[in-house]
């Protein structure tokens, strides 16, 4: 006969953390309410599943960056009359763009919600279960530079893989500088019909000249960038502003 005194080690040897938390007021109601030993045992294994996998949604969330509150139930979609709520929301229910590898660009005048949206698209496929990495374009260019003269670029640059998607946010504050922009190039380059991107612009694909100071560099990414791509032109006024004007 099993001594069940020792199924508390047994639970933390195996890692079950979430049984050995509820394995006796689980086999109560079993008891209680007649539960066949099946039953009994899915009970458990669900519990356990279900923690796992909100403390995987936690671990990712932390780890994406995304900025807190930006998501569409936190949108106004009435201040930006250019934007589809309804495209908008099936962008970010259906993964079937990210599975393929695609890209979302989000262009328009700073203050009209790119960002907000880009991230809001973000908090919803991490609630799918999907990784993702928000992160302002002149930081991660930046990071990569550092890599780069560390000789470990190659590396920095399949550590992103784990993203299913990147958020690049205002990359029109990208420097006209080569090394920066070399290394923006290669990561758009290295996601290519790889992983996917959300890019959010202040400035349309004719003024990328001003981001890439070689223009065939400038071509080249654009070209990458929406052979497989949805792309959003926003085409209101600041909200901020306003908001600003209203005060």
């Amino acid at each position: 006969m099993h001594n069940t005194a020792t199924l508390p080690l047994l639970l933390k040897e195996l890692r079950l953390s979430t049984i050995a938390k509820i394995w006796e007021e689980t086999i109560n109601t079993a008891q209680d309410k007649n539960w066949s030993y099946e039953r009994c045992l899915a009970a458990l294994c669900e519990r356990e599943i279900a923690s796992r996998y909100s403390k995987r949604i936690q671990r990712y969330i932390k780890d994406s960056k995304l900025p807190a509150g930006k998501t569409l139930a936190t949108f106004d979609f009435k201040q930006t009359k250019s934007i589809n709520k309804a495209h908008v929301t099936a962008l970010a229910e259906n993964n079937s763009w990210i599975e393929k590898a695609e890209n979302l660009i989000l262009f328009g005048p700073s203050g009209v919600g790119k960002s907000h949206i880009a991230a809001a698209i973000g908090h919803a496929f991490i609630d799918q279960g999907m990784r993702c990495l928000f992160t302002p374009t002149t930081n991660l260019v930046q990071t990569l530079q550092l890599a780069r003269k560390e000789y470990r670029l190659p590396d920095a640059m399949a550590k992103l893989d784990k993203y299913a998607l990147l958020i690049l946010d205002d990359i029109g504050y990208v420097k006209k500088d080569e090394s920066e922009t070399n290394v923006l190039f290669e990561l758009i380059a290295h996601r290519y019909e790889t992983g996917s991107l959300i890019i959010t612009a202040n400035q349309p694909f004719s003024e990328w000249d001003k981001i890439f100071p070689d223009s065939m560099m400038a071509v080249a990414a654009i070209d990458r960038l929406v052979h497989h791509a949805t792309i959003i032109n926003i085409q209101d006024e600041s909200y901020r502003r306003k908001a600003a004007a209203g005060r």
